[in-house]
């Protein structure tokens, strides 16, 4: 089956969430540098890429991969948000964004997990 007839197919919820973490995860890749290339950016922008071919090829695994992350991300964003809510509201917004929409998706993931499993 080729790519445009998978998307063609896969309905909008999980074309969003598969677009989701495959953004979030070329964003944290992206930014590693910027920032002094720490660890836990790339390893959650790796675990999102990973979640994000899992949705896409209907892997069993990762609607578990994108219910461990979810704690990861919320981990992460909160505590980097306690640190950055006073000194720097750019960053804030923009966590507390990523923050819902990572709740969003990883409730409409593993809501509707028999989408994503072959």
């Amino acid at each position: 089956m080729s790519f445009a007839s998978k998307f063609r197919t896969m309905g909008l919820g999980p074309l969003l969430a598969f677009v989701f973490y495959a953004v979030i995860g070329t964003v944290f890749l992206v930014l590693l540098p910027f920032n002094d290339y720490p660890p836990h950016i790339g390893l959650t922008g790796i675990l999102s890429l990973i979640t994000a071919y899992g949705l896409f090829m209907k892997r069993f695994w990762s609607v578990w991969l994108a219910a461990a992350l979810f704690f990861v991300v919320n981990v992460l964003s909160l505590v980097t948000l306690y640190f950055t809510l006073s000194t720097n509201l750019l960053v804030s917004v923009g966590l507390i964004a990523y923050l819902i929409l990572s709740w969003f998706f990883s409730f409409y993931v593993l809501n509707s997990r028999k989408k994503f499993s072959a």
